[in-house]
């Protein structure tokens, strides 16, 4: 009398349960024995050489360097401002009479400014020497207090 089917696929899928309980306890006692409990503090200890390279070996005293508090510079330092004129000359390279805006050429450091028709106490055409002012605007620096230098 042969066994019935089903028997055997039981059979087979109890087989297959074991192995790979078997092979999941091996993982598992592989990663405790290389795991890093129990070791010691000075074992998992990192120190710093004067370099700022990272050592095993605790540094030596003797090359300890003694910094001022005053001394650490934390972010960008800060520039000088310009004690200068404010008032600044310049052309105006480009003007846009329909849209209101522009950008005039710098005479000292030939950068270029924005300006807008709002900043300007007179109409502005292109080839025109005026005078400004520098202030702040949301994209950099732009012109104010523009003025036409008859």
């Amino acid at each position: 009398m042969a066994r019935s089917q089903e028997t055997f696929n039981k059979q087979e899928f109890q087989k297959k349960k074991q192995q790979k309980k078997q092979e999941k306890a091996e993982r598992k006692e592989e990663r405790q024995s290389k795991s890093n409990k129990g070791k010691s503090l000075e074992d998992m200890m990192a120190y710093l050489d004067e370099n700022g390279n990272l050592t095993t070996v605790p540094p030596d005293p003797s090359k300890k360097k003694e910094v001022n508090l005053e001394d650490i510079q934390i972010g960008v330092a800060r520039q000088q401002e310009e004690a200068e004129d404010p008032v600044r000359t310049g052309v105006v390279t480009f003007y846009n009479d329909a849209k209101g805006f522009g950008f005039i050429k710098d005479s000292r450091n030939q950068e270029s400014y924005f300006v807008h028709i709002n900043q300007s106490k007179d109409p502005l055409k292109e080839n025109l020497k005026v005078s400004f002012e520098l202030g702040k605007g949301p994209k950099g620096p732009i012109a104010i207090n523009v003025q036409v230098i008859k």
